[in-house]
């Protein structure tokens, strides 16, 4: 069609030169003109139809692909591979422009193949972020390592197409900067050499709870990245942690205690040992009739009879006999209430133990597992359980410690004064 109008301008007894150039314009022209309709197809016919097919299957892949964009950037391929075509015969005679927009086009479709990879990269980590395997690799730091090598690759063939030269001689004259490179890509290596450890060892995941109190991380994991952790603290602040550090550093993963399905309870109660004392048959009595208590006293009392029976202890000195102590049946006490708890975990380690007496009296430890691992839920719990054993301590005639306060300082001062106004 070009030649024709070439010739039908020539037969108007136009100037060759004159008609060779209008010609030329009149081929640029149609090339744009081309370039402008394979676009409009691409976007606004390909595109949509491709996503109204998506919208319509039930499968989730190409939901993510069309969120990204992928296909949309794949458009923009149309345009530049007309104008790449056809640039060449458009431009005959114009050996240097026709290379010009050639190398244009060529690195124009480099960045649209870029992006496009980038949208499938994005779109894969979308669909894979709520499975399994999210929760063992970390998707991030591989797919950004993924990213970066398509970006340098990407780099060679733009670089090579502009200065002409073959790639291999490019990748060539890279060896000799490998340490250049080795310091510039330093904490990308690090990172992916830590991602990788990360990742096998199955030391971190995505979701898990990890404490690292050098870096002020307290929370779960958000995102494991090439270089750095992404760790949402409690406070809803974040906080960044090399991912080099997760493997030169120690920290603590929260995760074994999630998966196990117990969650530990670890806390003592402190008894004033000026009220510990031994067990009468009136206390006992009393105890009786606390519930859990009747069995255990009735057993313990037949035990210390036997023991007392067969060592020939002498009744009229107390001190000679195996007695029971109201610290010791609280004791007795706090393990069946805990046996008979429903949210307390029956299979994990299940202790009730005295401390080491100090200045604050006499440590009673619980150190049980709840069947509950959420937070709030577990807080609450905890709190329950403590707020009932310190209620009940008095009906075992203990008391619970504490330091004097300005309080009791107060009352004491007018207690004696009291006496001395009354002297």
């Amino acid at each position: 069609m070009i030649e024709s109008l070439y010739e039908f301008l020539l037969a108007q007894g136009m100037a060759e030169p004159l008609a060779a150039r209008l010609t030329m314009v009149a081929d640029i022209v149609a090339i744009l003109l081309l370039a402008f309709v394979a676009d409009v197809v691409a976007r606004r016919v390909i595109v949509r139809g491709v996503v109204a097919l998506a919208a319509r299957t039930t499968t989730h892949w190409d939901d993510a692909i069309m969120q990204r964009r992928a296909v949309h950037r794949l458009a923009h391929l149309a345009p530049a591979i007309v104008v790449y075509h056809f640039a060449s015969s458009a431009l005959a005679g114009y050996e240097t422009w026709s290379a010009v927009i050639q190398e244009v086009s060529l690195l124009y479709m480099i960045l649209v193949a870029v992006m496009v990879a980038d949208g499938v990269l994005n779109a894969t980590v979308d669909l894979l972020r709520a499975s399994q395997v999210a929760r063992d690799v970390p998707l991030t730091s591989f797919v950004q390592i993924i990213k970066l090598t398509i970006y340098c690759v990407s780099a060679i063939a733009a670089l090579s197409l502009v200065l002409g030269k073959s790639p291999v001689l490019l990748l060539s004259g890279l060896g000799a900067m490998t340490a250049v490179l080795m310091l510039v890509f330093k904490d990308p290596i690090l990172g992916f050499v830590g991602g990788v450890q990360l990742s096998v060892n199955r030391m971190v995941a995505p979701g898990d709870w990890i404490e690292m109190p050098k870096y002020g991380a307290d929370g779960d994991v958000m995102e494991v990245g090439l270089t750095s952790v992404k760790v949402r603290n409690w406070d809803k602040t974040i906080t960044t942690i090399p991912t080099y550090a997760l493997i030169s550093e120690s920290f603590k993963n929260w995760r074994g205690m999630s998966e196990s399905g117990g969650r530990r309870i670890k806390r003592a109660i402190q008894i004033d040992t000026t009220s510990i004392r031994f067990c009468d048959d009136e206390s006992l009595a009393r105890f009786s009739k606390i519930r859990h208590m009747g069995s255990y006293i009735e057993r313990k009392r037949q035990e210390i009879a036997d023991w007392n029976a067969e060592h020939d202890a002498d009744d009229t000195r107390p001190s000679n006999l195996r007695r029971l102590t109201n610290v010791g049946t609280f004791r007795a006490y706090i393990v069946a209430y805990l046996r008979h708890h429903p949210l307390i975990h029956q299979e994990m380690t299940f202790l009730v133990r005295q401390l080491e007496s100090g200045a604050q009296g006499l440590p009673i430890e619980i150190y049980v597992f709840s069947r509950d691992t959420d937070w709030v839920r577990y807080e609450d719990l905890q709190s329950d359980i403590f707020d009932h054993i310190m209620a009940i301590a008095p009906e075992f005639d203990l008391r619970v410690y504490q330091s004097p306060s300005g309080g009791d300082l107060q009352d004491a001062l007018q207690g004696i004064r009291s006496t001395g106004e009354r002297q």
